[in-house]
């Protein structure tokens, strides 16, 4: 095999390796349709939130960013992406009770959070998470208004 044979075929074999790496960050994540279905028994609040940003900070935002969109400092050490919760795509097909499992059980690399933090705690960080959603949904919005012409003084 020539040298530039040798360079096209390890150029496809990244690109392949690439895909599948890809592929695997895309996993499908099953959750039981029980846990899907359950409803999240606290109403969202400033206190609700306020609890659980403490607990985002702390144990989140190294992977998924201050703003949700997985971007931390620590994301790139892993190779499954961080979840961006500013996806409104994705956040709007998934339910609370995925969020509350996906939390509580975790999938590598991510912990389950289940021993660490009560079930209120839990539920606090689903309203979190749909906040950092809202948050990027109206940041969106709000840069594609079309911006008003200053008024002109006479």
């Amino acid at each position: 095999m020539t040298g530039k044979k040798k360079m096209v075929a390890a150029a496809a074999g990244l690109a392949l390796l690439s895909v599948a790496a890809g592929l695997h960050a895309h996993k499908n994540w099953p959750v039981p349709e029980a846990a899907r279905k359950r409803p999240n028994p606290l109403k969202s609040s400033p206190e609700v939130l306020g609890a659980a940003k403490k607990i985002y900070v702390d144990k989140c935002e190294q992977c998924h960013g201050d703003k949700g969109t997985g971007d931390g400092p620590l994301a790139m050490m892993y190779s499954v992406k961080p979840a961006d919760f500013t996806d409104q795509h994705m956040m709007d097909e998934m339910t609370d009770g995925e969020l509350f499992y996906k939390i509580s059980e975790g999938r590598e690399p991510m912990p389950g959070f289940k021993k660490q933090y009560t079930e209120e705690q839990r539920w606090q960080l689903v309203h979190y998470v749909r906040s950092l959603t809202a948050a990027a949904t109206k940041a969106n919005a709000a840069k594609k208004a079309p911006k008003k012409a200053p008024a002109h003084k006479h």
